[in-house]
């Protein structure tokens, strides 16, 4: 039952019954206080990684901030290194392309800039796809251990982390609250709109560097898209493996007062049940999220959005149908979409990327955001799979989802 406090103050109602007179109060919860902020690094996709340490080792570890995960983990090579001791369960985790038996560490600490929490129990995962993916070692994930602890609000503006403790809070102008359904991850409604319109809920995913994703199966039996609708086939990496996605946009993505159009989405087969369909249509990630300054009061079960200063920018969409990650120290070619730019530029599977105009940082983030500027001419450096040499290719950015 939502926990409900109509005003701060203290209220007293008269009840009168013949001759007798009550009283009832009714107090309110200490207002919520700052606990501490600090600094996060946003990746492309809108993906958001804090810093914190680990119990007492000295160097910090790098953390995935995310609405979407139920709890919170370790990466199983981060275990290794810093030699924690685990536990064998018989849980599992789903994801979308697979599922798994997990271990644990139990206990633990992460220490924040003016903050410790303590009692958490880490469950262990192999992340190797995340700091492929982003060029950062990614130590683990922090869900609702954490969110549930405090309200959190996320400055998209600032690119801070704030931490407040559990209390009333008055919310700014200017925004809209939303009231998900919440046990370790919010779920919302949101209207959605191309060829035909559907209703349903979606997991409010802070940790995908994405849109929209959607199933199969809604996108099926809601005839959401037209049989001409446009249509690219693809790869994504998730828990387990790879997974066959097609990308494609909708027509109008609307949630509480705020409408976007020609929103990119990811469409999966959902063969794990991950989204439990039909009671989930999928996920909002974070690319259209971080649009918005968000507060997140779980024990309230409130989300409080604010249009931030990205809340026009243009969505990631895939620009160039080239798909790279950063694999054994290098920028690895993994996926060419047919019909793409890239694909007509040349590229192969297996291709290495030494430079994009001359920038041979290997920094994936700086890679990325060069390949999504529409209209840019770009020289790729590349050294061939197949017989290592050394080869130049051209390629003119242009949204494959333009039209």
């Amino acid at each position: 039952m939502l926990n409900k406090f109509t005003i701060a103050l203290v209220t007293l109602f008269l009840v009168f019954n013949q001759d007798k007179a009550y009283s009832q109060e009714y107090f309110s919860p200490p207002p919520a206080q700052l606990l501490t902020d600090f600094p996060f690094i946003q990746f492309n996709g809108g993906v958001i990684m804090v810093r914190a340490k680990l119990d007492n080792y000295p160097d910090s570890l790098n953390f995935i901030l995310d609405t979407g995960s139920g709890g919170i983990s370790l990466d199983s090579g981060t275990v290794v290194n810093l030699k924690l001791p685990t536990v064998a369960t018989d849980r599992t985790i789903r994801g979308i392309a697979g599922l798994k038996k997990v271990r644990f560490a139990y206990n633990h600490k992460l220490f924040f800039p003016g903050l410790t929490v303590d009692s958490l129990n880490f469950h262990i995962n192999d992340y190797d796809i995340l700091t492929s993916v982003y060029g950062e070692k990614i130590d683990g994930i922090i869900g609702f251990s954490f969110f549930s602890r405090y309200i959190v609000k996320l400055d998209y503006d600032t690119l801070r982390v704030f931490v407040y403790s559990k209390g009333t809070m008055k919310y700014p102008k200017g925004g809209h609250l939303l009231k998900p359904n919440l046990t370790s991850i919010p779920i919302i409604s949101a209207r959605i709109k191309d060829e035909n319109i559907a209703n349903t809920r979606y997991f409010f995913d802070t940790g995908a560097g994405l849109s929209l994703l959607l199933t199969d199966d809604f996108v099926n039996d809601s005839s959401l898209f037209s049989k001409n609708k446009k249509i690219f086939y693809t790869q994504a990496e998730g828990l387990g493996g790879k997974t066959n996605m097609k990308l494609t946009t909708v027509k109008e993505f609307r949630f509480g007062p705020y409408k976007f159009r020609k929103v990119p989405a990811y469409i999966f087969p959902d063969e794990y049940n991950v989204t439990n369909y039909p009671f989930l249509g999928g996920l909002v990630g974070n690319d259209l999220l971080r649009r918005f300054n968000v507060i997140l009061n779980y024990d309230r079960r409130d989300i409080y959005l604010i249009p931030n200063n990205h809340f026009r920018d243009r969505f990631d969409y895939a620009y160039t149908g080239l798909g790279f990650y950063y694999i054994n120290g290098q920028v690895t070619v993994t996926d060419i979409m047919k019909g793409s730019p890239a694909e007509k530029a040349g590229f192969l599977e297996g291709d290495i990327i030494i430079a994009i105009n001359n920038n041979m940082t290997r920094n994936m983030q700086a890679y990325r955001s060069m390949v999504q500027q529409e209209g840019e001419k770009l020289k790729f450096v590349v050294i061939r799979k197949s017989d290592g040499k050394l080869i130049e290719l051209y390629m003119k950015v242009g949204s494959i989802l333009k039209k």
